[in-house]
Parts: structure tokens; sequence; C-alpha cells
């Protein structure tokens, strides 16, 4: 099975990227919105992505044209119906994924593959509103896609070895690393990254270290590119609560349950970086560490 052309199923921050990665590679892609005003806002922050990095120097002019040639918008699902596989990147809700794939499983192909860039759901969950379990497969990229190279690829009991297989080989041809993972909740990454995170925000509330000191802890300590609380708020705060609660129904563990500051935060609408305040305030244009206004909130 060789796969050629590439619906995408969203074009917010992930599916704009993963949108944009395959027709970087060249392979002919339409990504569908609901309605024009989010595809048009789509489309911008994909060439808006491409312009910084020409800026910046670390991509071309030759690129924004691949992409511009092989990139599609679409607003109607049946545009979607000679895809060889479609990845699907809406919000983390179970049921709006279910109901997706329904209407699209009477218009696409027989061969045509289903994938799901869901974070924190199993994927025989959503599989099980598809005709076509053999052909379902989870791809769950990272943000932002266009410059993370890792994809977990996820098998269910029921996916075959032509529909693996050909994902593989597509995650390899629009040059990133695919790692097998068994359907399970969190699936590598999350499982791991969940408890690493919500323990940094335990950290500040016992009142251990500051939100900056936390950061240049791990940073400058332990290597990493980022430190957990940056972390939190580049992914959303709200995301980051949704994904232990999924988890904590899943795995019945403490060390994944959100604490009380992230709870607090999240009812505030403080959700990070896309809100302009989170452990860091966005409002300017360098970011400053926010403990004070954190610090009354674990006192409230």
């Amino acid at each position: 099975m060789h796969l050629e052309k590439i619906g995408v199923l969203g074009c917010g921050l992930m599916g704009a990227g993963i949108a944009q990665t395959a027709a970087r590679a060249g392979f002919p892609t339409i990504v569908r919105e609901i309605d024009r005003e989010l595809l048009d806002k789509g489309i911008d922050r994909i060439f808006a992505f491409i312009d910084k990095g020409i800026a910046r120097g670390k991509t071309t002019v030759i690129e924004r044209r691949k992409v511009s040639n092989h990139l599609a918008g679409a607003i109607e699902m049946e545009d979607l119906t000679d895809c060889d596989i479609i990845i699907e990147a809406i919000p983390e809700n179970l049921e709006l994924k279910r109901e997706m794939f329904r209407a699209l499983d009477n218009m696409v192909g027989v061969d045509t593959i289903f994938a799901s860039n869901t974070s924190s759901l199993k994927i025989a969950d959503i599989a099980c509103a598809s005709k076509r379990k053999d052909k379902f497969i989870g791809t769950h990229f990272f943000n932002p896609v266009p410059l993370m190279k890792l994809v977990e690829v996820v098998r269910t009991e029921d996916t075959s070895d032509e529909t693996f297989d050909a994902v593989m080989d597509f995650i390899l041809a629009i040059d990133k690393v695919g790692v097998a993972c068994v359907d399970t909740t969190g699936f590598v990454v999350n499982r791991l990254l969940t408890p690493y995170l919500l323990d940094a925000i335990r950290a500040f509330e016992a009142g251990i270290a500051s939100v900056e000191d936390i950061d240049n802890a791990v940073t400058l300590g332990l290597g990493y590119p980022m430190g957990p609380l940056t972390l939190i708020d580049f992914i959303g705060l709200d995301t980051v609560h949704h994904i232990a609660g999924i988890m904590t129904g899943e795995f019945r563990l403490s060390q994944y349950e959100s604490p009380r500051l992230l709870r607090l935060m999240v009812e505030k609408g403080w959700y990070g970086k896309k809100s302009k305040i989170g452990f860091y305030d966005y409002s300017t244009e360098q970011p400053t560490p926010n403990d004070s206004e954190l610090k009354k909130i674990i006192q409230e």
C-alpha cells in the first residue's frame, strides 16, 4: 500500500502543522475545517510559520513555494473522498472524533486509512465508530509539527500489518521518526511526561523554588531544552489538565491527578501562552515569571 494523497481533518495548531509537513514533503495535501474563517486562519498560520523561518534563515522561499503548490483547503467533508489517508486533528472529544469518522466511512474508498492525532484517548475507542478497524491507526505528532521529529504510531489489536507498514513508510517520507506504541492511554510520551509536569507544579506549590528557578534547574541540570513550567504554558494549562483527567480516570494513580494550583489557574482562564498568562506573563515582549500572582492563588 502506497500513500499518495493526504487528508487532514482540522486546521488548528496541530492540523496546520501536519498539513504543512506533508505538503512540504511533496504530498498533495488537503486540509479541512468546519468553516471558511477557521480554514483561512489555519492556512495563514502555516505561511506565517514559514515566513518566520525564512526571516530567521531557518528555511527558504523554495519551501514556501512547495507547500503552496501541494496544499489545498476545504470546508466540505466530500473533498477528502479521494485521499489515501485521513489524519484527524480535531479537539480531544471522543464523541466528536467518532462522529467525524462515521461520516467519512461511507464517503471514502475502502482502502483509505484513518488515523487519529489524539494525545490521550485510546485509538480503539475511536476506531469502534468505523467499519474499517483494520485500517485505523494512531499518528500522534508533536508540537510544533514542522520541527519535531517524533510521531507515535499506535496500532490496535485490529490494525493490519499492511496499514502499519504503509503509515510507517509515510512517516519516514515526511522526514519524521515513527515509534511503535501499544494502544494505551497516553502512549509513551504522555505517560512519562504528565507526572513530570504535574510534579513541577507541586514543587512550586510547596515553595521549593520559584518558577524561573524550577525551569533553570531542569534546563541547566538535566539538559532539557525547555523547563517544565514553560512547557506547560506552551502546551496549554487547559490541555495538560484535560490529559491529566483522562489519565487519572484510566490508571487511578495520584501521580496523574491535577494539582490544586493547576485546577484553579484553568478555572481563571489562565491557559499559558495562548491566553497571555500562566506560569509566565506574556503581555510584554519578554515573558516574565508570574510568582506573585500564583502565590495569591495558592493562598486563596
